[in-house]
């Protein structure tokens, strides 16, 4: 792995200690129906269950930390919304001010956090450029710094955290992993997670939706290509390029990319529901859909960890969502547990 970027397993580590007791550490799941489908055991980490609803809320938190600590008295985020959440509520918890800028096509539900955490909720258009652009704007007006999404060496960090930990909880339970499954939007996450993985000889696959693969392209291109991005139900996952700092993180250290379409994301929201019993939003339930995927290559004793990343969904996509297939239920009901 490059150390051009100046990132090690040591920062993810670092941010681990720092973040003890000011995250969840939250739980470890598993489902006897999903080891039978996906062919091998499968841990869940269920950042879901994690303050402000998603995984965001390490990264954010760490970097908000941080510029707490340099003397600034405010911030600026941009995102489709888990990462404008967090670090409204890092903010709110360092005495920071807080403004995001979200698409105009925003999930009400974040919009509506962001708000409570205290925020000030700025829209611009549907395009990533568009909130840059205006985040960018906004920083200048105001001198307050930009917490980027995935392009920044903390948020990173902190997002890997949720991948050290279950790394760590595998190992506990004497089920080390092999793979480890990471959904994809503008690589923050996936980056975090080959960090935290570095020198364990796992595995690390991301997941993108279909038509929304800008790493993907970017692996096989050999450099960063942008995309225009599908209509998908994963709206996490849909920035139109991966990250500068990702891209040079993960070109090395990642094995793969899957591509998942909706169909595949919502029966994987449906297995998360009614087997593990947790809600997950579509954006985190594509790493057990890429999870799935990856089936046909997974041995009977390999250990996969996926990271659901999400819980912040709209109750009219869960009930859309939870319109059951029949040949789903033919598929679960004839797996042993």
């Amino acid at each position: 792995m490059s150390r051009t970027v100046g990132q090690v397993r040591a920062d993810v580590e670092e941010a681990s200690r720092w973040l003890a007791g000011r995250v969840v550490r939250t739980p470890v799941l598993r489902s006897p129906v999903i080891d039978g489908l996906a062919g091998a055991r499968v841990l869940f980490k269920a950042e879901n269950l994690q303050n402000g609803g998603s995984y965001k809320m390490r990264g954010a938190l760490r970097a908000v930390g941080r510029l707490a600590t340099a003397g600034h008295t405010g911030v600026i985020a941009q995102s489709t919304g888990n990462h404008a959440v967090a670090v409204a509520l890092a903010a709110r918890q360092h005495g920071l001010a807080a403004i995001v800028v979200l698409p105009v096509d925003a999930a009400p539900t974040k919009v509506d956090r962001a708000r409570a955490a205290g925020a000030r909720v700025v829209f611009a258009g549907t395009a990533v450029e568009e909130r840059v652009a205006v985040a960018n704007g906004l920083s200048d007006e105001s001198g307050h710094p930009v917490v980027d999404a995935y392009d920044h060496p903390d948020v990173i960090a902190g997002q890997g955290t949720a991948s050290l930990e279950l790394i760590e909880e595998a190992e506990r339970l004497g089920t080390p992993l092999d793979v480890l499954v990471v959904p994809v939007g503008g690589g923050g996450g996936v980056a975090g997670a080959c960090l935290a993985a570095a020198g364990t000889g796992i595995e690390v696959y991301g997941v993108e939706p279909s038509g929304c693969d800008s790493l993907a392209r970017s692996l096989a291109a050999g450099e960063r290509v942008p995309v225009t991005p599908a209509p998908t139900i994963a709206d996490g996952l849909r920035p139109s390029c991966v990250g500068e700092l990702p891209f040079a993180i993960v070109r090395d250290a990642l094995r793969g990319v899957v591509r998942v379409d909706d169909d595949e994301i919502g029966a994987a929201f449906r297995l998360i529901l009614m087997e593990l019993k947790v809600l997950a939003e579509p954006s985190g339930a594509a790493g057990l859909a890429g999870a799935l995927r990856l089936a046909p290559e997974a041995g009977r004793q390999r250990t996969v960890g996926v990271v659901l990343t999400g819980g912040n969904v709209e109750a009219a996509l869960v009930a859309r969502l939870m319109v059951q297939r029949p040949a789903e239920v033919t598929t679960v009901e004839g797996v042993a547990a």
